[in-house]
Parts: C-alpha cells; sequence; structure tokens
C-alpha cells in the first residue's frame, strides 16, 4: 500500500513539512505603499539572477520575447530567485494560452503581456491565467506553482488569482488611443509604458523624453491609476521624481548586458585601450 508522504514522515517520527506556496514580494511591497525594482535579464544564467538577489532588487524581468531561452532553463532561474526572495516577470511570446500559464507553471511571479493594443485582448489573457471568478484558466497543479500537487487545489487556484500578477504592455498610438478602456479591464494588475517601442512608432526613435512620448506615459500612468491598477515603467530616463510623482511605483533600473557592457569597456578604458561601441543610447540605460 502506498503510504503517502505525511505517513512516511508519520511512520518514522518525521514532522511533515508544511507546504506554502510563495507570496509576491512585488504585491507586499505596493500593497504596503513601497516602491519596487527590477532588473531586467537578457542573459540566462541562472547565478547572475542570483546577483540580482544579493544586490536587492525586488524582481528580475525575464524575457520569452526577444531572448533566446528554455522552459527548464525558465525553471531554473526562477528556482535561483527564490533563494532570495526575488519575483520573477516574465515577457511571453505573444501568441497561444500556453506561452501565457506556462511561465506560470514554472512559478514565475508574473507575466508580462507585450503590445497589447485592445480591451478584448486584456480580457483574453485575464481569462486564460486567472481562476473563477476572473478567467477559466487550465488547471494543472503538478508543477512548480502548485507544488507538485502537494496543497489543496481550492488554495492554489485562490493563489493563482492573489499572489501572481499580470503587466500589459502598453507601447503604440493604437493602444494609447484606448489605454482608459484596456486599463478598465477587471483582473489584471499592471499597465506597462514602453518607450522605446512608442517612441520608434511615432517617429523619435530613442527619445524617451520627448514631450510626446512622456505625455503619453502620463497618460498611461493616469489610466492606471484610474481603473486601480499600478503603473510601471520599463526604464526612468533620469526622471525619477517625476514618474513617481505620477504615481509610478515599479521601476526598472537597467539591464545586465548593459551594465556588464560599461563595465567591461571601463576596465579596458582605465588600462589604457579604447571602447568604440557605445550603450548610452539603449533603452535599457539606467542614470
Amino acid at each position: 500500500m502506498r503510504l503517502g508522504f505525511p505517513r512516511i514522515c508519520a511512520s518514522i517520527g518525521l514532522p511533515f513539512p508544511t507546504m506554502k506556496l510563495r507570496p509576491s514580494r512585488i504585491l507586499r511591497e505596493l500593497r504596503a505603499g513601497q516602491n519596487s525594482t527590477v532588473l531586467k535579464l537578457n542573459l540566462n544564467d541562472p547565478r547572475i539572477v542570483e546577483l540580482a538577489g544579493l544586490a536587492g532588487a525586488s524582481a528580475v524581468w525575464l524575457c520569452n520575447e526577444h531572448v533566446p531561452n528554455d522552459w527548464l532553463n525558465l525553471e531554473h532561474q526562477i528556482r535561483a530567485a527564490k533563494l532570495y526572495d526575488l519575483d520573477t516577470i516574465v515577457r511571453v511570446n505573444k501568441g497561444g494560452y500556453s506561452e501565457y500559464i506556462k511561465p506560470f507553471e514554472c512559478d514565475a511571479t508574473g507575466i508580462m503581456v507585450p503590445h497589447v493594443t485592445s480591451a478584448d485582448e486584456a480580457r483574453a489573457v485575464v481569462d486564460m491565467v486567472r481562476t473563477r471568478p476572473l478567467g477559466s484558466k487550465a488547471l494543472d497543479a503538478g508543477n512548480m506553482d502548485g507544488l507538485f500537487c502537494q496543497v489543496p487545489l481550492a488554495d492554489y487556484a485562490h493563489h493563482c488569482n492573489t499572489e501572481k500578477f499580470v503587466i500589459l504592455q502598453i507601447e503604440s498610438p493604437e493602444a494609447l488611443e484606448v489605454v482608459d478602456e484596456i486599463a478598465a479591464v477587471p483582473g489584471f494588475d499592471m499597465l506597462l509604458f514602453g518607450a522605446g517601442d512608442f517612441s520608434h512608432r511615432i517617429g523619435k526613435l530613442g527619445q524617451a523624453t520627448h514631450p510626446e512620448v512622456v505625455a503619453a506615459r502620463k497618460k498611461v500612468a493616469a489610466a492606471a491609476l484610474k481603473h486601480g491598477k499600478y503603473p510601471a515603467v520599463a526604464s526612468l530616463f533620469g526622471q525619477k521624481d517625476e514618474v513617481i510623482a505620477e504615481g509610478t511605483r515599479v521601476f526598472t533600473l537597467g539591464a545586465d548586458v548593459i551594465e556588464l557592457g560599461n563595465a567591461f569597456k571601463k576596465l579596458v578604458s582605465d588600462f589604457g585601450g579604447s571602447a568604440a561601441v557605445s550603450a548610452s543610447d539603449s533603452i535599457y540605460k539606467s542614470k
């Protein structure tokens, strides 16, 4: 007869460990009125995730949209993050529902959906990743996010709606026109303004501080706050106080490839060499 893990523990006199689903650090900070910091990682080594945790960040932004990664390595990155109470945000490939729910099943804390352009699209995302009454998520609690079926299914379903978050990216003039309708959709948590793609779309490539781009960022933040969502930005571009005044509480501070590139160039330059390529125009730069 199969005893099961609790009975095995009891039979040999060991206490059965309490199985707890991990709460979100970012949501905890936001609910307490605090700011949250995010570091974007293009490199997929879990050791870089640990460095971000040691630095004291609230979360790392991992990417399935632009970065070559695989699901197993994504699990390793997420597992490394949890050693430091570090949330993980996975920017998903825009596509079918598996692209949206698999990061959660790897136990990512949040997903970021790029290039959302309508309220209908926002509702579809919510329906795919939330459990009832918010959505109709396909359930399989046998992965890391459900502690491999070691917690009650009701607890798992509740956790999906309360300690996992969804970020929608507003990155185009088309999305900006209907941002109030998008923000009004229930069941997601944050609107993130993408200055890089937005500036590109309006013919102001890389000009994150251009008045049109700033006005768009402010409009997104106002719509988010109006409908009980959190505004977020992909980079500060030297406008920390201004962005905080707009109500933003989630900040991406920089990217691993930029910081490493700048550090390596400085080492070479300090030694007396030269570095020909500059990352000063990167949309991920930190100031």
